[in-house]
């Protein structure tokens, strides 16, 4: 299962007789690849594209994670949860909604959940789309804005995903969401300073990995009520300690916490393993192996 069991170079080394190491998913920081490639273990992922299941294959829409971020980025504008617990235990209406639509949606990555999920918010809600990374160019951003079948200007002449500063993108966000990937570094690509610009009405929103942000600053700006709330899917540390602040501080409507539900689809989950079993059979008849990531 993806990077919840870590083979470091010192456990690959006493496993002479390993040959082959699948994995789901198209990457595995938990597995020492270097170390892998070393000792001749070849390293294998799964896409969870539907390869071996033609009619999954035709399946047309967004992916598990970039639902689960657009449900979540609901879930904490309308207080769902909050609201449920509230009808559940005896009240009714006890706080006000945020609205979405015609606000300013920023992401903190352009990649493929990045584009998906902005264009989601785009065209669902209307709302100002811009985004940040270290390496991102306003020519890439049209260019994905065509490949996501959107114009690369609004009616306004604005870019629909228009890039700006990582201080603009926190300072502006009505809606922050991470969309980046974990490395050396990327780790604490959000900190402290980021958080303290956001708006005191901003939702922070986190689909990707816990480690992209500062842990202790996140849970001050929400603990002292610096923003307005917080979405939160992947932690630090996984699964969270039953006695993590993050599970015993009382949140209110602040906080909508998921246990990193974003790619646990059963359908995602069948076509990994749909994958996996093609691969040991490649391996067992000495073909092509699929998804090699080493």
């Amino acid at each position: 299962m993806r990077e919840r069991t870590p083979f470091p170079d010192s456990l690959l080394s006493q496993l002479p007789n390993l040959k082959l190491l699948l994995t789901t998913g198209t990457r595995n920081a938990a597995i020492d690849m270097p170390a892998a490639r070393r000792l001749g273990i070849h390293v294998t992922g799964a896409s969870g594209s539907g390869r071996t299941n033609a009619k999954t294959a035709k399946r047309k829409g967004p992916d598990s994670t970039t639902q689960h971020c657009v449900a979540l980025i609901l879930g904490i504008a309308r207080n769902l949860a909050h609201d449920h617990a509230t009808v559940q235990t005896g009240g009714w209406q006890t706080g006000l909604a945020t609205g979405l639509s015609g606000k300013t949606f920023a992401t903190l990555g352009l990649g493929r959940l990045g584009v998906n999920v902005a264009r989601i918010m785009s065209v669902a809600f209307g709302m100002k789309v811009l985004a940040w990374s270290s390496s991102l160019t306003q020519d890439v951003a049209d260019e994905k804005a065509r490949g996501a079948g959107l114009p690369v200007e609004d009616e306004d002449g604005e870019k629909t995903f228009k890039v700006v500063s990582k201080e603009d993108l926190f300072r502006s966000a009505d809606v922050l969401s991470v969309h980046y990937v974990l490395s050396d570094r990327s780790r604490g690509i959000v900190g402290a300073a980021d958080l303290a610009l956001l708006k005191p009405s901003a939702l922070f929103i986190n689909t990707s990995r816990g480690p992209l942000v500062d842990d202790d600053a996140l849970y001050d700006v929400l603990g002292t009520g610096r923003i307005r709330g917080a979405a939160l899917d992947v932690f630090e540390l996984e699964p969270l300690p039953v006695d993590s602040r993050w599970r015993t501080t009382e949140w209110g409507r602040r906080v909508l916490l998921s246990p990193h539900m974003g790619y646990v689809e059963e359908e995602t989950m069948g076509n990994w393993y749909e994958e996996q079993v093609e691969i040991v059979e490649r391996w067992v008849k000495g073909e092509e192996l699929l998804n090699v990531l080493n």
